[in-house]
């Protein structure tokens, strides 16, 4: 388990990180937004005991990451942003290196364990090459590479598909979500898209403080057009439509544009049911009925826009 608990960081008179406390528990993913300049990284860094708080701490696995920094440590693998690499290394080098400084495995055991991450996250056609050569996508996978070398049971990563190709980003996804029934895994990320696709939880941070701590589906009921229906019909009155479907309970509000109608539901309810019945029982010609989409950088720019 990862715990922040009432963690503050000031640098002179500016409060980078304002009093914050939450944790991770084993099964957990949780997307870790904000802005940037809104504290992300320096709550990540002192997670890590990479920087000091100025007061608050923070556990991995029950232990003070001030107090038992060597215990805590153990128990994680970090992928910070930008992460630094030994750049006249070649991959294979760096890894040795790591896997010596975990000072975790006998020879046989390092060899396979080196082996094992050199296939999962795909650098068997560089493993010889120098860090200074490779591509920022291939960098990036060296250092996450680095991060699940010893398979601890906490990760906290940076940006983990920065500099990453479409098809990259996606297996380290699937990779990530692979490993989240026995791993407790923070994931800061400015894709909103990563944390539907893989996030169980959502934290968004801004100037220090936390603004939510809930589900993703709980962050998009956040949206006024939440579970709103679209439809699109032809050869009907838009007044008969619009006084039959206001007459409905359930329905809030209806927006009409030309053909293509919004309604939108009471308390978020889930209606598109009710709507369709109401088209047949109506005989309007319908050309489509679907929900309209609910972006989460909707959510995140009404939450920290201010």
């Amino acid at each position: 388990m990862i715990e922040a608990e009432n963690l503050v960081k000031n640098f002179g008179s500016i409060c980078a990180v304002d009093n914050i406390s939450f944790q991770v528990k084993k099964g957990d993913i949780l997307g870790f937004l904000g802005p940037n300049g809104a504290g992300k990284s320096t709550t990540m860094k002192m997670l890590t005991g990479f920087l000091p708080p100025t007061s608050g701490t923070a556990r991995i696995g029950n232990n003070d990451i001030q107090k038992e920094p060597l215990a805590a440590k153990r128990l994680f693998g970090y992928l910070p942003e930008n992460g630094p690499l030994y750049q006249e290394m070649t991959v294979l080098e760096i890894l040795n290196f790591i896997a010596e400084m975990r000072d975790a495995y006998t020879t046989n055991k390092k060899n396979e364990v080196i082996e094992h991450v050199v296939e999962t996250c795909k650098l068997r056609d560089v493993r010889n090459q120098s860090i200074e050569t490779l591509s920022k996508g291939f960098r990036q996978r060296v250092s996450f590479a680095q991060a699940i070398l010893h398979d601890p049971p906490c990760l906290i990563m940076d940006e983990p598909t920065d500099g990453l190709d479409p098809n990259q980003k996606k297996q380290v996804r699937n990779l990530i979500a692979s490993m989240a029934e026995e791993k407790s895994i923070i994931l800061s990320t400015h894709i909103l898209e990563e944390v539907e696709s893989i996030c169980n939880r959502v934290i968004i941070i801004d100037k220090g403080k936390i603004l939510i701590d809930e589900k993703p589906e709980e962050m998009r009921q956040r949206h006024p057009h939440y579970n709103a229906v679209e439809i699109k019909l032809g050869n009907t009155k838009l007044a008969e439509i619009k006084e039959e479907i206001q007459s409905i309970p359930e329905v809030k509000e209806i927006q009409i544009n030309g053909d293509d109608i919004l309604i939108i539901p009471k308390g978020g309810k889930d209606i598109i049911n009710i709507i369709f019945d109401v088209t047949l029982k109506n005989n309007w010609s319908l050309a489509n009925i679907e929900k309209a989409p609910v972006l989460m950088d909707e959510i995140f720019g009404d939450l920290t826009q201010n």
